[in-house]
């Protein structure tokens, strides 16, 4: 995928950032087709998603149906948004790439000032709080520096690979946004971010020789900080030593396990799920696949992962067919953050991976993480739009571009 972006950016590179990367040769039909596939996932996705929802809200007494009219009314706000998104022409965020940086910046320092944002709240101050539900500024930094980054790249695409302007500035950008985000402290989308940062610079040229040595110094600064961080590198042991750890901090990996084992091919049942019952704690939000495992069973949560495939490669065939350099790489970006988040929450539940909580795109509870979500599909959609439309171009006209 990369190298073939790669290649689509060097295509770029020849013929200016706004002429059309697909021309006539652009298959209508199959764009159609793979908008289609993807809108069908995200649905069902969303679909499973509440009603496993209501299924977990039974375990939570005290609660009720709280979680789910908030995450019906996220939705409905999500899905406005994804309209909207998808109704615009994807170019018109370029001229929002800065304003909206800014916004994030911001709204990443507030959180941090006691009384302004949520405070502390298991050991992080992520959230503002606004009665009704909460917000966390992090999810809008995963779309924002993503839309910034694909500016930027398609801006100075002729520079790409130059080390001041391939990866001198993007690295401040991206130190600032991340380094906010690290502080709350949010660990794991620090880390998403970071690879999909850099996922997206390799896509617009950048050279492994300038990528490399900050990558390096992210990973030793991240080991380094792991290892001041108690809780944190308990978690890490307890991964590698699950069963010695399953009555103290491996206890929510472990209960996961059970769960996805009990339910066994095909699950005990719609709403019987035993873990839910306050044995499992989050199983509401992160780990919610475990739940869809245990009511639901291994046939489910393959279909889980068979959507989520699904949508990825439908993602990257919109990014490959998109009208231009800034559409190739936003749409890059935000496949494979969808992806990439989807793939750790499964690895985490099924302890692949040590314990961190990031939710499940379109199904975990958690508002701003939805919205953000379906403005991304919205985005790709558009970028899908305008892939039809370049392939609709006649030439000759006023509109045609012709690629060297």
């Amino acid at each position: 995928m990369a190298r073939l972006n790669m290649a689509r950016t060097r295509k770029a590179i020849q013929t200016g950032p706004d002429a059309p990367l697909s021309g006539p040769g652009v298959n209508a039909g199959k764009l159609k087709l793979a908008t289609t596939t993807l809108v069908f996932c995200v649905a069902a996705l969303l679909a499973l998603g509440m009603v496993m929802l209501y299924s977990s809200s039974v375990g939570m007494p005290q609660v009720g149906a709280t979680y789910l009219v908030r995450q019906l009314a996220w939705c409905a706000l999500g899905l406005l948004a994804c309209g909207l998104a998808a109704s615009l022409d994807y170019r018109v965020f370029q001229k929002l790439a800065w304003p909206l940086l800014a916004l994030t910046v911001v709204l990443l320092v507030l959180v941090l000032i006691p009384g302004i944002g949520r405070g502390m709240v298991k050991g992080a101050r992520r959230w503002f709080d606004f009665g009704v539900g909460s917000f966390q500024p992090s999810e809008l930094a995963k779309i924002t520096l993503i839309i910034v980054l694909a500016h930027y790249a398609s801006r100075y695409q002729r520079h790409m690979q130059t080390f001041w302007r391939g990866i001198g500035i993007p690295s401040v950008i991206i130190g600032l946004v991340l380094g906010l985000i690290f502080i709350e402290p949010d660990r794991g989308t620090a880390i998403l971010l970071a690879s999909v940062s850099g996922a997206l610079l390799l896509i617009a040229g950048v050279r492994w020789k300038f990528l490399v040595p900050p990558v390096v110094v992210a990973v030793v600064g991240l080991v380094i900080s792991l290892f001041h961080d108690p809780m944190r590198i308990r978690r890490i042991f307890s991964w590698i030593n699950l069963e010695e750890t399953k009555a103290g901090v491996g206890y929510q990996a472990y209960h996961a396990m059970l769960a996805l084992g009990s339910g066994g091919v095909t699950g005990r049942g719609l709403g019987e799920s035993r873990q839910k019952l306050g044995f499992l704690p989050d199983h509401h939000t992160d780990f919610i696949f475990s739940v869809i495992g245990e009511e639901l069973g291994l046939i489910a949560t393959l279909l889980v992962v068979v959507a989520f495939v699904a949508l990825v490669i439908c993602g990257i065939y919109i990014a490959w067919n998109s009208r231009d350099l800034f559409g190739l790489l936003l749409g890059s970006g935000i496949t494979f953050l969808i992806a990439l988040q989807a793939f750790i929450n499964i690895g985490v539940v099924t302890s692949a991976l040590p314990n961190k909580g990031l939710p499940l795109p379109f199904i975990s509870y958690g508002g701003s993480s939805l919205l953000v979500m379906l403005t991304c599909v919205g985005l790709l959609i558009s970028i899908a739009r305008k892939g039809n439309a370049a392939g609709r171009v006649t030439p000759g006209t006023s509109d045609w571009k012709p690629e060297n």
